[in-house]
């Protein structure tokens, strides 16, 4: 361990919530509480963090050095406003959120009563169970803090095996936003494209596409845009249309985020050189013409063609 000891206390018992506060107990730290009310966090507690009492927020922001708050975004300052009026946060007290979004603001409430607020936001997707301690080895954490606190913010990180990145108050959303649609839309993608693989007739689309995905996201994260293949950097106009019609004959739920993921594929392959504009138009043209057929066979009333109005 980087630093003496801590009394770690977690409000927010869910799947980030236990995986951190068991992994910094392992590290030699002492979880004295956490919060969860909904069935899942209570299982949690109870696999990750056996001993562990289960109790109110207040209580637990009370007994702890280290306080994580670890809940939605969206009632992230709720949470930190409520803690602070009721007197459950002190001076000196480290109130860690990990937030992607968030940044240092919403913690305001908690500096206001002297406590030493950090932002750390673990770049990972988490199962909320033992298999997640493992995978926190050399996970980025996007760390925003004070001066006075970034020794202590850097110490927690090295404890949870991971690896700090910091990120300034202004850039925190952006720096989500990279990460969800990397990874968030990333599931969309495979997940449609197993479906467009299922309607073809294929019985295994996940084995089908693993090999081929796993190198193209290795290529990716390695060349980026030079690791694109494919029709649309080839130039073949003919395949992409065929692409387009079986697709709205065959699958057409998948149609709208074929369309856009081609169209931003175009751009690069034009920006770079790779693509001749008057190869690129063609392609251009057939996937407006998709879009409005998309939109068209969906109807008005269909949630995903009124939100690519």
């Amino acid at each position: 361990m980087t630093h003496r000891p801590l009394g770690v206390g977690v409000v927010g018992a869910g799947r980030v919530g236990a995986v951190l506060a068991a992994a910094l107990g392992a590290a030699g730290h002492t979880v004295v509480a956490a919060a969860g009310e909904s069935d899942a966090s209570r299982a949690r507690i109870t696999a990750l963090l056996p001993g562990v009492p289960n109790e109110k927020p207040t209580a637990v922001a009370r007994a702890c050095d280290v306080l994580l708050l670890t809940v939605p975004d969206d009632m992230l300052g709720n949470v930190v406003s409520m803690l602070a009026a009721s007197g459950a946060l002190r001076e000196g007290q480290y109130v860690v959120h990990t937030s992607g979004r968030h940044g240092l603001a919403v913690l305001e409430p908690a500096r206001e009563v002297g406590a030493r607020v950090v932002a750390m936001h673990p770049a990972m997707t988490f199962t909320g169970t033992e298999v997640d301690l493992d995978r926190l080895r050399g996970c980025v954490f996007g760390l925003t803090a004070g001066t006075d606190e970034r020794a202590t913010a850097e110490a927690l990180v090295a404890d949870l095996g991971g690896r700090p990145m910091w990120v300034p108050e202004e850039m925190r959303t952006l720096y989500h936003a990279g990460l969800a649609h990397g990874a968030n839309h990333l599931v969309t993608l495979v997940t449609e494209a197993m479906e467009m693989l299922a309607a073809a007739g294929a019985d295994d689309p996940s084995g089908t596409l693993r090999p081929l995905l796993t190198a193209a996201l290795d290529n990716a994260l390695a060349h980026g845009d030079a690791a694109l293949t494919g029709p649309i950097v080839r130039g073949d106009a003919g395949t992409v249309e065929a692409h387009l019609d079986d697709l709205l004959a065959n699958a057409p739920q998948t149609l709208p985020s074929y369309v856009a993921m081609a169209r931003a594929t175009l751009d690069r392959a034009v920006t770079d050189g790779r693509l001749l504009p008057i190869r690129a138009l063609k392609i251009h043209d057939l996937l407006a013409r998709a879009s409005v057929a998309a939109a068209t066979a969906a109807g008005p009333t269909t949630t995903r063609a009124t939100y690519l109005s």
